[in-house]
């Protein structure tokens, strides 16, 4: 017959033991969801300063291409057509440098921003079109700046538009 008190130190030894374990494996659990609800946490937050970045890099693109702000780059001296090309240059380049952050900002923001550029960039030639005599560049910028005055403010419009997301965002 089997002595059961040979036994009783093991048991002991479980009885202890499991609580422990049991306690020990809620403990592991709760802390590793804990940490995953903050690497999600982190990553919110880094997404949302993405987004901020972001829209703020869209707007300092937009003044740069309001037409007050354009007439004051390059020489003075250069032709109304190199003052164009030039000048559309500049905004494409800086359009395609700014491509990519197209994937944080909304898509009815992102076309809001092309159809500025586009504007702009129409205006600069339908400004040159409208003065056939062959304007100074000064001419040309009058033309020009009154020419986007007349019209409504659509890049005004699109950074009202950039400021109220960042604000549901933040």
């Amino acid at each position: 017959m089997v002595n059961f008190s040979d036994y009783l130190p093991y048991a002991a030894a479980l009885v202890i033991a499991i609580p422990f374990l049991v306690l020990l494996r809620q403990f592991v659990h709760t802390y590793i969801n804990l940490k995953n609800q903050e690497l999600k946490l982190l990553s919110v937050k880094s997404n949302s300063e993405n987004k901020t970045h972001s829209y703020e890099r869209m707007t300092l693109f937009l003044e740069r291409i309001k037409p007050s702000n354009l007439i004051l780059k390059f020489d003075k001296d250069l032709a109304v057509h190199e003052f164009i090309f030039l000048t559309e240059k500049t905004i494409n380049e800086e359009f395609e440098y700014n491509a990519s952050q197209q994937l944080y900002i909304t898509k009815n923001s992102w076309q809001n921003i092309v159809d500025s550029k586009n504007a702009i960039i129409d205006l600069l030639h339908k400004t040159y079109t409208s003065l056939n005599n062959n304007p100074d560049l000064n001419e040309f910028k009058t033309v020009f700046i009154m020419n986007y005055i007349n019209e409504n403010d659509f890049i005004g419009a699109t950074i009202e538009d950039l400021r109220r997301e960042i604000i549901i965002i933040a």
